[in-house]
């Protein structure tokens, strides 16, 4: 085999010429060194057999070894894995894109590995080739992970079809493997994420609530909840809250803050957001204000079904209904209120996370 094409590229700002002839050779088949922010890897599209055996060959890995899998998003682990624990979908808003490889239950059956790395040539072939692309690192088996070019391209020239030389990767150290498919997740190799971050990451509890507009209701629980997790000495449950409506960035009511300040609480520093799926995912308890809202959040992430709860449900209080009806725009006694039942119902969620 002829010498391997080289490409020199700026790794933040690679040229759409070399992106588009990377991904023009995995759609033929062929094989390509590519520089990722951890190590120089080979990647090859993995539904293409010979490819993939040609790989392996190369690598002299036995046949029943698989590689892992490159996607260019979060959401796309879901085209390949299922069942997945909130504690990963953690892990993958925390370390994603970067050096972690995750392994997951893939749809099918079985186990697959999957990783979103850190460096936007690697992103753009990915996109660019719309291909499932395996990966392994580009060096035969038993020898060091490269971590620059010259390293790379060493043994693996004649071998390849395109090699992308973009000087020394930026970590030099190999991604961490988790294996999500057990509870609590497990360090399966050490590599550029401390196994201390990911158990902190993965073991952190969080606590999810949702109302309209992500300015009182929500605000006044999250405030509150955290200040009693707080007396508890509790490091091991985050709280975060959101909204329905796309209202980013605004701060709370100001009676949400007057009522909260009765409290010695301070949420003059709060931004409203609107709730994503990943958030969702993410998160062990759900609790939402109303029952349209409880409605909602199943249309947008029905797998969450047995995480969410109306937040009143925990509220010792006979009334008509299990709605904790919206304060904004009535009188501060009103506000007041509807403080008391999400205090009341937030004390009892603080004994039983």
């Amino acid at each position: 085999m002829p010498p391997a094409k080289i490409i020199s590229i700026d790794p933040l700002h690679p040229g759409e010429a070399a992106i588009k002839e990377a991904a023009g050779i995995l759609k033929s088949g062929g094989l390509v060194i590519i520089p990722t922010e951890t190590v120089y890897g080979i990647c090859a599209n993995a539904l293409d057999e010979r490819a993939v055996e040609r790989l392996a060959a190369i690598k002299q890995r036995p046949k029943d070894k698989p590689f892992s899998l490159l996607i260019s998003g979060k959401e796309a682990v879901e085209d390949f894995a299922q069942d997945i624990p909130a504690s990963c979908y953690r892990l993958i808003d925390k370390f994603w894109p970067g050096p972690l490889t995750i392994i997951l239950k893939a749809k099918g059956g079985g186990k697959v590995g999957l990783r979103m790395p850190d460096q936007p040539a690697v992103l753009k072939i990915i996109a660019q080739s719309g291909l499932s692309l395996i990966c392994t690192s580009a060096n035969i088996a038993g020898q060091p992970a490269p971590v620059d070019f010259t390293q790379a391209i060493k043994d693996l020239n004649g071998l390849v079809d395109l090699a992308i030389d973009a000087g020394r990767a930026k970590l030099g150290i190999e991604s961490t493997v988790v294996d999500g498919t057990v509870l609590p997740a497990q360090v399966l190799r050490a590599g550029a994420i401390s196994k201390e971050d990911l158990e902190q990451e993965a073991g952190q509890k969080t606590v999810l609530f949702i109302c309209t507009g992500n300015s009182c209701r929500s605000v006044m629980a999250q405030a509150l909840l955290e200040k009693l997790l707080r007396q508890k000495n509790r490091r091991d449950i985050r709280v975060i809250s959101a909204g329905l409506l796309n209202a980013f960035g605004l701060g709370a009511t100001e009676e949400t803050k007057e009522v909260l300040s009765g409290d010695g609480i301070d949420v003059s520093g709060h931004r409203s957001q609107k709730i994503t799926p990943l958030m969702a995912k993410k998160s062990d308890i759900i609790l939402v204000m109303e029952a349209v809202h409880e409605a909602r959040v199943l249309e947008l992430v029905p797998e969450v079904k047995n995480r969410l709860f109306l937040l009143k449900e925990f509220a010792k209080i006979e009334d008509n209904g299990l709605d904790i009806p919206d304060p904004m725009g009535t009188s501060p006694h009103f506000y007041a209120q509807t403080y008391q039942v999400i205090k009341e119902a937030v004390q009892r969620v603080v004994e039983i996370i």
